[in-house]
């Protein structure tokens, strides 16, 4: 089939050149139209369940909310781990589903579990929601609202009806969540004192404000052919009508609302503050829907926001440059596109100096771009974008691409430079010269692609995150590889038919200078060899021992280090500190972190925002630190990062990027590279576990920014109410518990419209300040007599303690220590932990250890490549043997693989001896140029002895290996040169990954190149045999 492949496109070679040019133009105007991202969407279907309530203590929520709805998730269909946190009024659970679970289908599954509980929450907490779901890539934009002649709860107010609605409107936006000062509200402050002269309870003083803020419908009247509907006006306005509702009536004398309270427009209690740059500030922290385009989205943005800032109100601005993921995209996909740009042109000039002929040049050129127009094509159709894992496949195959239109090429000029005396007295079609000299090599370059795609499946076995990031990079690859097979098969000939019978290079009696000087070169070298090969391959023996046994000394790692242009700065103080303290000491860490010279911008988050499922205590400050590398490296710059944080007493921090730690976040449930989870019921225990082992990893070496998760006790006031003096005075312990609340925390008892904007009513007391054990106790109780009766006459107030946060995994309690590897692979970082951390849960029942993050898929992954590669090796044996029909041939070929591992391996540590996962890919990718480049050599000795009657075996060793040596030599150049610029821009974001894996292929193909052409042809001297009339080449 091939072969008539070949044959109709040398018969219709117009037509087929023609059709190429369309699809060419055709196929680079669709590539301008597809999405392009940072990374694959790498998002696990994960529903977070969001429960407010208010005024509730960590211990509650847990027992009240959080373990009834884990209860409920539990084995719901799909979920394969559910997570928890609860702290104080609020309660998030994330439930995690199987990966490829349609998040629709999650999302319903989960909604129809959490609708059960309901019924089983107490009243005053809020009905739990689903949290929108987003992106991986986390928050792709943060915003500031800033103004000096505005207080911070109208830039909340305007933040959250105006900007956060707005935004919100865009299609792709999930979620904006909105931190900086409490919501606006109408306080009704009460006075205990007022409230005992004047006789009345907390509990009227509700009931009134919500009997009284009403619209009555009241139906309608005709009259006159006209019916007009009748409503009642009783809303609320202002704080003048809230203050004359009447509350009670006391010896004819009506009580109003404002004879015993305050009444003012205040600010609701805040769990989280904001800054931009060290100025107080309302941030804005916008995060994408899983599959919007972000440069698209980001571009609509730009629009609302120029929008927005022409009608801010005078005094207010708006700062949108805080933090952009969508110019990491542009400089990562930028970088990347470069160094294959680069790679094009070194690539040419390869092509250029072996060839020396434009019309060759021009022939071999044809294969790059349609062979990268398909491939972007095809990842467009199926749903996919550009981003740095296809540019990456894209770029690693640069230098193959034009390998099978380069070997097409050059076996054309041979022949038809062969057969020009045949030419010219008119006995042979220039045509069938054409033909069959593709057709001659077209058995090698089919098994050689097909090859490679076989040595690319163990990507393919590859689940999870590991899964989602390089899958794309080999499918990429793959579909490049085989749309250069295909224009190898049916352009090249077609443009060698018309280009090069009439050429230079076909005419002159000579080959091109190069390629004479160095088969001149190689066939005095290949003398020896021939002759003493045991003198090269024993040393190469040796040599390949060495690196099997260097191989396995190799530290691991799942995924380098990423360069996003932002850093990601966890800090916490102790916890119960309070909401104003920690936003000093948060203010006090962004001030260092401005005085990092790389550093731009920082927008800071102490504590959480309504409804926000990455939420922390109050005691917590996250920080995005915008920088610019410049004259010093990323390592200096997070030197002098961790140097200024350590000066700070009395904080914890973790360092790492916006999108790294999200991967962490997803992989182990914490944002480090490093996390170990200890497990059991009691929370002491789990504490001093915890602490000890921070203790016991500080001494490793390696280990930097290790911290404790911030749980621990903090201060509280408890009320216990004695149920016998309860009923001694009449009253119920529900009206009492609802005047606590209400006196404190504040209780919503209606809504106040303004427009279509409505804001809570609340009852509270007139201070916080006032909020003391003494006030607390004179809080005056109705009893059944009609007296009041202070608080403290039924109830004892004593101060406590309880935790801040309680986390659960799998409904179990647990506590994460954390670390990051420094100057050290986290895979030997992790068994130096292991031997130190292990005792310490040894003989303690009910309590265990757990060891997750980045190394753990490290570790799966390398598992399941090396286990499916051994069965890929199988399969690559067979496909050889079904090309020579000979397994003595098949396993001369594979010995070409063994020799790229030499080179991979010194290109590994001379880089730091760390293996990661993109290492990985890179030896893959280099066994299968290798093994390219025997199936050449080895096909080629063979044609000679079948197709040309060369009858002496030695001769066709040598004859073979010499004809091979400039298409091999141009191919390995190609592709190892095409890679050097990955390998020089090594710390440009984007090329973080695709830079391990072409060291690997650059030291890689040196070895097997060289060694290639040398002790293969040795060894198929000594050991191989002259093939037989009755083997045949598929």
């Amino acid at each position: 089939m091939m072969d008539k492949l070949i044959r109709w496109s040398v018969s219709n070679r117009y037509l087929v050149i023609a059709f190429s040019l369309v699809f060419g133009i055709f196929g680079l105007y669709l590539c301008f139209h597809t999405p392009v991202d940072v990374f694959p969407d790498l998002t696990a279907p994960t529903v977070v369940v969001l429960t407010e309530a208010p005024g509730y203590s960590p211990s509650e929520v847990e027992n009240l909310v959080t373990f009834p709805l884990e209860t409920t998730l539990n084995g719901a269909p799909g979920i394969r781990r559910v997570r928890s946190a609860s702290m104080p009024g609020f309660s998030i659970v994330w439930s995690e589903f199987d990966w490829g679970e349609e998040m629709n289908v999650a999302r319903q599954i989960v909604a129809e579990r959490v609708q059960l509980t309901i019924p089983e929450l107490p009243e005053g907490i809020m009905p739990p929601i689903l949290a929108p779901p987003t992106s991986l890539m986390g928050e792709i934009q943060i915003a500031a609202l800033h103004a000096d002649n505005r207080s911070m709860t109208d830039l909340q107010n305007y933040a959250e009806i105006v900007l956060a609605r707005r935004l919100l409107a865009v299609p792709g936006v999930a979620q904006v969540t909105v931190v900086g000062s409490g919501d606006r509200q109408y306080q009704v402050a009460l006075k205990p004192e007022r409230l005992t002269a004047r006789d009345v309870t907390v509990a009227e003083v509700a009931e009134a404000l919500a009997s009284n803020n009403m619209n009555i419908p009241a139906g309608f009247i005709s009259e006159r052919g006209t019916e007009y509907l009748v409503t009642g006006l009783g809303r609320l306005q202002n704080t003048t009508d809230i203050g004359k509702v009447v509350v009670a009536t006391k010896r004819g004398i009506p009580v109003c609302v404002e004879d015993v309270a305050e009444v003012r427009l205040g600010a609701a209690p805040t769990r989280g503050t904001g800054s931009a740059n060290g100025k107080p500030a309302v941030l804005l922290i916008i995060q994408k829907q899983p599959q919007a385009n972000t440069l698209n989205l980001d571009q609509v943005l730009e629009d609302v926001f120029a929008d927005e800032r022409a009608k801010l109100p005078e005094g207010m601005a708006l700062d949108t440059n805080l933090m952009k993921q969508a110019d990491f995209i542009r400089v990562a996909v930028r970088n990347v596109a470069n160094a294959i740009r680069d790679g094009m042109v070194i690539v040419v000039l390869i092509m250029a100096f072996f060839l020396l002929s434009g019309r060759a040049l021009l022939i071999t050129l044809t294969a790059l771009p349609l062979s990268l127009i398909i491939a972007v094509l095809s990842v467009q159709f199926f749903g996919g974008s550009i981003n740095t894992m296809t540019l990456g496949g894209l770029a690693i195959a640069i230098g193959s691409l034009m390998d099978d239109a380069v070997i097409d090429v050059e076996n054309t000029i041979r022949r038809l430079r062969l057969g020009r005396v045949h030419l010219a007295d008119g006995n042979v079609s220039p045509l069938r010269i054409v033909y069959e000299a593709s057709s001659e090599v077209r058995s090698a370059i089919v098994f050689a692609t097909v090859l490679i795609t076989v040595v690319f499946l163990p990507l393919y076995t590859l689940e999870n995150v590991e899964g989602r990031l390089l899958q794309p990079l080999a499918t990429s690859y793959i579909v490049a590889i085989f749309a250069s097979l295909l224009v190898a098969l049916t352009l090249t000939p077609a443009l060698a038919a018309v280009l090069l019978p009439g050429s230079g290079i076909v005419q002159s009696p000579r080959e091109p200078r190069v390629a004479e000087l160095v088969r001149r070169a190689y066939n005095v070298l290949l003398g020896p060899v021939l002759r003493h090969p045991w003198f090269v391959t024993l040393p190469v023996v040796a040599a390949f021992v060495v690196s099997v046994v260097a191989f396995s000394f190799m530290g691991r790692s799942f995924l380098p280090d990423f360069n996003e242009g932002s850093l990601n700065v966890v800090a916490n103080t102790l916890p119960g500190t309070s909401l104003e303290e920690s936003n000093r000491i948060g203010l006090q860490i962004e001030q260092q972190l401005m005085e990092v010279p790389e550093i731009s911008s920082v927008a800071r988050k102490t504590g959480r925002g309504d409804l926000d499922e990455h939420a922390q205590g109050i005691e917590g400050s996250e920080m995005e630190a915008t920088y610019l590398l410049k004259e010093r490296s990323k390592e200096e710059m997070l030197e002098e990062v961790r140097g200024r944080l350590d000066r700070i007493p009395g904080i914890s921090y973790g360092i790492g990027g916006p999108i790294s730690h999200r991967i962490d976040h997803m992989l182990s449930g914490a944002r480090s590279s490093i996390a170990i989870k200890f497990t059991g019921e009691d929370l002491y225990t789990l504490r001093e576990l915890a602490e000890e082992a921070q203790k016991r990893i500080k001494k490793i070496p390696g280990a930097a920014d290790i911290a404790v998760e911030p749980q621990t006790d903090v201060p509280e006031v408890r009320v216990r109410f004695d149920r016998d003096l309860l009923a001694r005075h009449g009253i119920s312990f529900e009206e009492a518990g609802l005047t606590l609340r209400a006196a404190l925390f504040g209780a919503p008892v209606s809504r106040i419209f303004e427009g279509r904007n409505a804001y809570d009513l609340v009852l509270r007391l007139a201070e916080e300040g006032d909020a003391t054990l003494a006030s607390l106790e004179k809080l005056p109780l109705r009893s059944a007599s009609g007296a009041l009766v202070p608080l403290n006459a039924v109830a004892s107030v004593f101060r406590g303690s309880g935790p801040n946060v309680i986390t659960r995994d799998q409904v179990q309690r647990k506590i994460f220590v954390t670390c990051n590897p420094s100057g050290r692979d986290v895979t030997s970082l992790v068994r130096d932990i292991r031997s130190e951390i292990d005792p310490l849960v040894a003989g303690k029942e009910g309590y265990a250890v757990h060891y997750g993050g980045q190394f753990e898929s490290a570790a799966a992954a390398s598992g399941r490549l090396l286990a499916s590669g051994a069965v890929v090796l199988v399969g690559v044996f067979a496909l050889l043997f079904m090309a020579f029909k000979n397994g003595r041939d098949a396993l001369f070929v594979m010995a070409s693989l063994p020799l790229a591992l030499i080179g991979g391996v010194a290109a590994v540590f001379l880089m730091g001896g760390v293996l990661s996962v993109a290492s990985i890919i890179g030896f893959i990718s280099v066994f299968g140029v290798a093994a390219r480049n025997g199936i050449m050599l080895v096909n080629h000795i063979r044609h000679l002895q079948l197709e040309e009657a060369v009858t002496d075996f030695t001769e066709a060793v040598r004859r073979g290996s010499v004809e091979r040596i400039v298409p091999v030599l141009m191919t390995a150049l190609s592709t190892g040169f095409a890679l050097i610029p990955l390998v020089l821009a090594h710390e440009a974001p984007g090329n973080e990954i695709q830079s391990p894996m072409a060291v690997v292929i650059i030291g890689g193909l040196l070895s097997a190149t060289f060694l290639n052409m040398i002790v293969v042809p040795a060894l198929y001297l000594r050991l191989g045999r002259p093939a037989a009339k009755e083997e045949t080449t598929a």
